[in-house]
């Protein structure tokens, strides 16, 4: 009876914890909410009820056809390139890093080894050192205000070649050894044994890398200079304006909800494969 009131009370923690987490997480959101639903002189005086207003359909109308005055660039654009963004991003480092970390674990050639500490090594880097030279680079080869230009830096960095390598590490081998019997190469036993069985892995790090690529804020600060290139980071703190325009609070916050979507979208659909992430299928 003991062990079962103490169970009972460690539960009631973890689930009070787990609430409070959630109302200081989703607080902002419902306050954002809530604001796109009102003028912007409620807002911007400071009078905003906790409670939905009239200017729903009025906000978010404006926000995805023509965005705030001060920055002229409609939400579906900002989306539409981060969407380009993220999603080049996530397919580029999960088939790299699969291809990679197939090579290094079931291919035996010289300084194998060597190849893939210098590789672990630039993971140790902070993204800020290389700024400058990167954004140097792709000033020489005119990649600025480019869809390239934008992916291309994080495309081929090496951030899933940890996970597929200690994945295939564990990889039975015996089914490798089986496939080639039948007389496929190692192209074949790539696609038909290896990716089946690493497809909850795959899931994983694309919902993540897209993630990652949606949220990049400094890079794409730097490369691009062209509104309408823009990508949802930036064309949301540019709504913000400026000393010389007043913030269009209710546009500002409707451009933030629609945001939102495409990212719980892709979060939803991919949380059993977060969960399994440390399975390989059977």
């Amino acid at each position: 009876m003991r062990k079962f009131f103490k169970h009972i009370i460690q539960e009631w923690y973890a689930y009070a914890a787990l609430g409070l987490a959630s109302c200081i997480v989703l607080l902002p959101l419902l306050v954002a909410l809530i604001g796109s639903t009102h003028n912007d002189a409620t807002i911007g005086a400071g009078r905003m009820p906790f409670w939905f207003g009239n200017n729903a359909f009025e906000n978010y109308s404006r926000a995805w056809r023509m965005g705030t005055v001060y920055t002229g660039v409609p939400v579906w654009r900002l989306i539409f390139n981060s969407f380009v963004v993220a999603f080049v991003i996530a397919v580029g480092k999960v088939m790299l890093a699969i291809m990679s970390a197939y090579a290094i674990v079931f291919f035996r050639f010289p300084l194998r080894n060597l190849l893939f500490g210098i590789v672990l090594v630039t993971l140790m880097l902070p993204v800020e050192v290389r700024m400058f030279q990167t954004y140097k680079i792709a000033s020489q080869f005119k990649l600025l205000n480019t869809y390239i230009g934008l992916v291309l830096p994080w495309v081929v960095s090496t951030t899933g070649l940890l996970l597929f390598r200690g994945c295939l590490q564990a990889f039975p081998r015996e089914l490798l050894d089986a496939a080639r019997m039948d007389g496929a190469g190692p192209i074949r036993c790539l696609y038909s044994v290896v990716l089946p069985m690493l497809r909850p892995h795959i899931a994983a790090l694309f919902v993540v890398m897209f993630l990652y690529g949606w949220n990049q804020y400094l890079w794409p600060l730097l490369i691009t200079t062209r509104p309408e290139m823009q990508t949802v980071p930036i064309g949301l703190v540019r709504m913000l304006g400026g000393p010389e325009a007043a913030t269009e609070w209710g546009t500002v916050m409707a451009s933030t909800m629609i945001c939102l979507i495409l990212p719980i979208i892709v979060v939803l659909v991919g949380q059993k494969y977060l969960v399994t992430l440390g399975e390989v299928s059977k």
